[in-house]
């Protein structure tokens, strides 16, 4: 591991208790019987333990896409093929995307960072933080190097300290790239064991002899590379890819600032697990969003320990599910700054009077 990554993780911090115990004591006082309002009193009191606030405010906040494409996309794992990956990020920077509708709904940004696309691309909207022009094949040897690997989560770390510079204080993961749905597959494989048949869905809507073959060809990558569970950045480096070492950066880089984390779908989880395998103090900075329908996620929400607010059978990625818990996030906070409290109100608790 590079200095400047190992630098990285040691600034991540604990979350504070002092807040956190603000928040809740707060909330007790508010006009409802305790813990009524459920998973949104959770995301408060974390959101507090996270900042070092009991009330913070999240005005300013983005989905970050990393967009990367996949050389296992040769041996045929998805409907759509690699020319779809630059499409797609010129349809984020037009803003015509799925996830830019939702951001716009939820007043956030959409930054969209080439981190390994296969293919040249130039708009003054694009971050270009290009490692090489997509993976390796995984089925025939190492998605990338090792050095790859760190310079691509580098790369995710650098846009969220410069986003926080500017003022961000809340992210989503977000992503862009055909065939990564395979790779989420693998890495869940390596750190858990599962076999493949568990952990691979079908991603951009394959058929059943295209789902088998997916299957072989996740567990030749595994038989042919041998990542180390042991070693996060050897999984990533031999299994992974480009825009999935990103978000990992994204999320290191999120808890070095202490600033949340919301998790999209099956491959954003792939990144948080290879991140909490790198530096366990970053769990408590992340935060679930929703159920995708891929069949591995929630055997990686579990290994997470997260627990996702939204069941909406969504599989799209790009951040959708993530920017919708942006709306719930706001939601909460808001209550914490604005419900009144029982002496506000004039409305008698539930010890009064007895």
């Amino acid at each position: 591991m590079t200095e400047q990554l190992q630098r990285l993780i040691d600034r991540i911090q604990p979350v504070d208790e002092q807040a956190m115990q603000a928040a809740l004591q707060h909330q007790n006082q508010l006009t409802k019987p305790p813990g009524s309002l459920g998973l949104l009193e959770h995301l408060a009191v974390q959101l507090a333990g996270i900042t070092g606030e009991a009330k913070p405010l999240l005005e300013k906040k983005a989905v970050i896409v990393m967009a990367g494409d996949h050389g296992v996309c040769e041996e045929g794992v998805s409907a759509f093929p690699a020319e779809v990956t630059p499409q797609m990020v010129h349809n984020f920077l037009r803003g015509g995307a799925a996830v830019n509708v939702l951001a716009r709904e939820a007043g956030a940004d959409v930054i969209c960072v080439d981190v390994g696309v296969n293919a040249d691309l130039a708009d003054p909207n694009l971050q270009s933080r290009k490692v090489r022009r997509g993976t390796a094949n995984m089925a025939k040897g190492p998605a990338m190097t090792r050095a790859e690997a760190e310079a691509a989560i580098q790369a995710g770390v650098d846009t969220v300290q410069e986003c926080v510079q500017s003022g961000y204080r809340l992210f989503s993961t977000g992503e862009m790239g055909i065939g990564n749905t395979t790779a989420s597959a693998a890495i869940l494989c390596a750190f858990t064991g599962l076999p493949a048949a568990d952990a691979v869905g079908r991603g951009t809507g394959i058929g059943d002899a295209q789902w088998e073959h997916k299957c072989s060809v996740v567990r030749r990558a595994l038989e042919v590379n041998q990542p180390n569970a042991e070693d996060a950045l050897d999984v990533l480096a031999k299994v992974g890819g480009l825009e999935i070492a990103g978000l990992v950066g994204v999320i290191l880089g999120a808890a070095a600032n202490r600033t949340p984390v919301v998790i999209d779908g099956f491959i954003s989880s792939a990144a948080a697990l290879t991140a909490v395998r790198l530096a366990p103090d970053v769990k408590p900075y992340l935060i679930g969003s929703h159920l995708s329908e891929e069949r591995g996620h929630a055997a990686l929400l579990a290994e997470l320990e997260l627990r996702p607010c939204l069941h909406l059978n969504m599989r799209l990625g790009e951040g959708t599910g993530g920017v919708l818990m942006f709306q719930l996030i706001d939601a909460s906070l808001r209550i914490m700054r604005e419900m009144a409290t029982f002496a506000e109100a004039g409305v008698s608790g539930k010890d009064d009077g007895q």
